[in-house]
């Protein structure tokens, strides 16, 4: 059996049947020849009692001196007592990050990927995170092995949807599209999202080690701080007036929201269930922070009590009066009709807990107005309904809202809704 070389592996010729011509000098490297006059070089090693054969490549593709180093680390691997061909083989059939997100898609549409309030994630946030996925994480690494992604090629996506190489326009539904932009705030909110999908999928066996987005650089946003003065208000309620018979539902849940503080989504997916008058609030099943109880004030359930009730279920139904309403471009159109171009519904949100603070209520109030996520055993599961120190803050700081929506018209003027002929609002 003499050293494979070139010139005996071009010497080797065809034969009926496949076979393989051993090299003396490396112990277990050879090279198979097929009857059609392929080549293919491979290492043959010992692992415990079975014998594995690990096929490095065709020749051509190696020469005889690059696939004899190739053996000798097969070679070494097997010493160690690894097994070659189990672990080549794992590695290929080892999930990538797109199949990994999809598992944890799956996973979250089921109900079992919790948040940091300890509950199932949303809808809603189950689609942008399927955004996020299909648009930056799998385009720029999805094709990459789970288990083998460098915080290098983390951050090198990170850096890639920052500066704008993911953007462009995409189709969601029949008549719909998302406009994607990158920047670094998408960047850095990709990242944690990326995160998260790897500490899910750690607890579960999916993948090993360290997760890959530890010590990734992103940017870190400014807060948010917009708010809107008497005269923006003014501004706004002079646009809700004029658009109260072409927009009215929109019209109604952007005052809704002006008045209590609601989340656009909270507004958009309030129930008439939920609405209890005679305690001046809202008990909303399904919040960011779970179940809410929310006081009112007098103003916004006169607004309530005034709409017209199309659905048996929703306040703000869809067109067909099948489910709720999203409201989210017309209540943009009511904002750019105002002149406020740079404002939208959770400006408002921050506006009501700057006028309350500017009321003199303190932290805690402001938090129970605006349905922050209660850490107490008590309030988490004994209040019932709101204290009257509650229901008067909301009263004052609505007032006062109010007051500055109303300041465009004449004194004495209202600006009213449509009625409904019946209340099926709980009295």
């Amino acid at each position: 059996m003499p050293r494979l070389t070139k010139r005996i592996v071009d010497a080797a010729k065809p034969r009926r049947k496949d076979y393989f011509v051993w090299c003396s000098a490396t112990p277990g490297f050879g090279i198979r020849i097929y009857p059609s006059a392929k080549k293919v070089f491979v290492s043959q090693v010992r692992i415990g009692r079975a014998t594995r054969r690990v096929k490095i490549g065709p020749y051509g593709h190696y020469t005889v001196e690059q696939a004899r180093k190739r053996a000798e680390e097969v070679g070494r691997l097997a010493a160690e007592g690894r097994d070659p061909q189990l672990e080549k083989v794992e590695a290929r059939r080892a999930l990538t990050v797109s199949a990994l997100c999809d598992e944890y898609l799956k996973a979250a549409k089921a109900g079992l990927v919790l948040t940091r309030f300890r509950r199932p994630k949303r809808h809603s946030t189950i689609s942008i995170d399927e955004g996020r996925i299909s648009r930056h994480i799998g385009p720029l690494i999805g094709k990459l092995t789970a288990n083998g992604v460098t915080r290098a090629e983390v951050q090198r996506m990170a850096d890639a949807i920052a500066q704008g190489r993911t953007n462009g326009c995409f189709t969601t539904k029949p008549r719909g599209k998302a406009i994607v932009r990158g920047g670094p705030g998408a960047a850095a909110r990709t990242v944690e999202l990326l995160g998260g999908i790897y500490s899910w999928a750690e607890k579960r066996g999916l993948v090993t080690g360290a997760s890959p987005v530890r010590g990734v650089e992103t940017a870190r946003g400014n807060a948010k701080d917009r708010v809107l003065d008497a005269q923006e208000l003014s501004q706004l309620g002079k646009a809700m007036a004029a658009h109260r018979t072409n927009l009215p539902n929109a019209v109604a849940a952007l005052r809704l929201i002006a008045l209590t503080g609601l989340r656009r989504d909270e507004a958009c997916s309030l129930r008439w269930s939920e609405i209890d008058v005679k305690a001046k609030c809202l008990r909303l099943e399904s919040t960011k922070t779970g179940r809410s109880i929310r006081p009112i004030s007098s103003a916004a359930i006169d607004l309530l009590l005034s709409l017209p009730q199309r659905s048996d279920t929703w306040v703000f139904p869809n067109q067909n009066d099948t489910g709720r309403t999203d409201l989210k471009k017309p209540i943009a159109r009511l904002f750019d009709s105002a002149g406020l171009k740079d404002a939208r519904s959770h400006d408002l949100r921050r506006t009501f807990a700057s006028v309350a603070a500017d009321e003199g209520f303190g932290d805690a109030t402001i938090g129970e107005l605006l349905g922050h996520a209660r850490r107490g055993v008590t309030a988490r599961h004994y209040i019932r309904r709101p204290d009257d120190a509650l229901v008067a803050a909301a009263d004052t700081v609505s007032a006062r809202i109010a007051t500055a929506l109303d300041s465009f018209s004449s004194p004495g003027r209202v600006v009213r809704f449509d009625t409904r002929p019946e209340s099926k609002v709980s009295q």
